[in-house]
């Protein structure tokens, strides 16, 4: 049953509130296949089995962040080629106590900006595709690598409070949601012929929809500004970007979501996006959107993009000039 599948992942997000490095192997048991997959953000990457997913990244971020809170704002449920999936976002918070990732500790409330894909078998998670904005826990931390040409704040949730979709939804509303993100990803791919202003995003779009934005980019509002402070840009560093190897992509009600591993493959061809020149080289990026559709047009979209990954790709290593303390590019 799909709300079974959805209670599973979102009680294991309640439990962290009392999970500590010492028993999050035990809680992982509970919730995981013994050899789950597990895919994550650089520079934790892929690991395999839950002892290898505790000690990569549970333990070490519990450790940083004792008293740890989960807090899912979106969560829903669908299928893609044969698989069940669970999807989430939201904010995991905590005290920042203990170094992480040699991110310097502030001791100061910090939010952890997630997303999160979750394959389930037979009443267990069997794989989980997960993002962190680690540019934004650096920012909160007092590192600032790149300018943002919009504000980087602490990303909310749906206006409308209804993310958490625990219950069965129409499925013609949920097929509806799915055709507008469909058609709305079609119609990107006309920038090539058309430009910014041929790509129609006002049959797709809410006039003054959020667009939430990882650290780096920062959010927007309207499409005016979306174009602005993310579009043009981006599109003008990545003229050639093309869809990727997308590992899910579902709705459910008034929400869709879509992740992929890559996601995006472009050659990095134009200068400016995060103060940096074009390199001329091909990159891959993993991206997460989470929608929410009000009537026939979004309203809301979440954005991740693993960027430590992509700064990589383009010859920045951001771990390298954290432990150096070299900030901006």
């Amino acid at each position: 049953m799909t709300s079974e599948r959805k209670r599973l992942v979102h009680e294991f997000s309640q439990e962290i509130h009392d999970a500590t490095a010492e028993n999050v192997g035990d809680l992982l048991a509970d919730y995981y296949h013994a050899d789950a997959e597990w895919h994550g953000p650089e520079p934790i990457n892929a690991v395999e089995g839950t002892d290898a997913i505790a000690d990569a990244y549970w333990v070490p971020l519990l450790e940083s962040f004792p008293d740890l809170e989960k807090n899912d704002y979106i969560l829903f449920a669908g299928e893609f080629n044969g698989g069940e999936w669970v999807c989430a976002t939201g904010n995991l918070v905590g005290t920042f106590e203990n170094d992480w990732l040699d991110i310097p500790a502030t001791g100061h409330a910090t939010w952890l900006r997630y997303g999160e894909f979750h394959r389930v078998v037979d009443g267990q998670i069997a794989e989980t595709r997960l993002l962190v904005d680690m540019l934004d826990v650096m920012r909160q931390a007092g590192y600032q690598f790149a300018p943002a040409l919009a504000p980087e704040v602490v990303i909310p949730g749906p206006m409308t409070q209804d993310g958490v979709l625990l219950d069965e939804q129409d499925d013609e509303e949920s097929e509806k949601t799915l055709q507008v993100v469909e058609g709305m990803i079609d119609g990107l791919h006309d920038y090539e012929e058309e430009g910014l202003d041929g790509m129609g995003l006002e049959k797709f779009w809410h006039e003054d929809f959020m667009w939430y934005g990882p650290a780096g980019t920062g959010t927007t509002r309207g499409i005016d500004g979306f174009q602005e402070y993310h579009q043009a840009p981006f599109l003008e560093a990545f003229p050639d970007r093309e869809g990727g190897d997308h590992v899910a992509r579902f709705a459910e009600g008034n929400y869709c979501a879509s992740t992929g591993w890559p996601s995006v493959r472009a050659t990095h061809l134009g200068d400016g996006w995060m103060g940096l020149p074009a390199t001329e080289e091909p990159v891959e990026m993993r991206v997460m959107d989470f929608w929410r559709r009000e009537g026939e047009r979004l309203a809301e979209n979440w954005v991740f993009i693993d960027k430590i990954d992509l700064l990589q790709q383009m010859g920045v290593d951001v771990f390298d000039r954290l432990r150096d303390d070299r900030q901006y590019f």
